[in-house]
């Protein structure tokens, strides 16, 4: 999956947060919305600007950081 597809950084919006293109809505709101046990379908009725892929990459960008994170020890 190409996120650039679908998510952008904009120092302009959100203060420089990933969102999704198009949008005011950050990576972060999505994943919190999923986390707090919202289903893409609920999101997508509050937010019609958003599509089932738009979430999923949000979900790619979160595992693909986590990939990168290491732990000093």
């Amino acid at each position: 999956m190409s996120i650039q597809q679908y998510i952008e950084i904009n120092p302009n919006v959100r203060f420089g947060k990933p969102i999704i293109k198009g949008t005011r809505i950050s990576v972060s709101d999505v994943l919190n919305w999923l986390a707090n046990g919202m289903t893409e379908k609920e999101i997508i009725a509050d937010f019609p600007e958003l599509s089932i892929d738009a979430i999923k990459a949000c979900l790619f960008m979160a595992s693909e950081r986590e990939g990168h994170i290491s732990i000093a020890s």
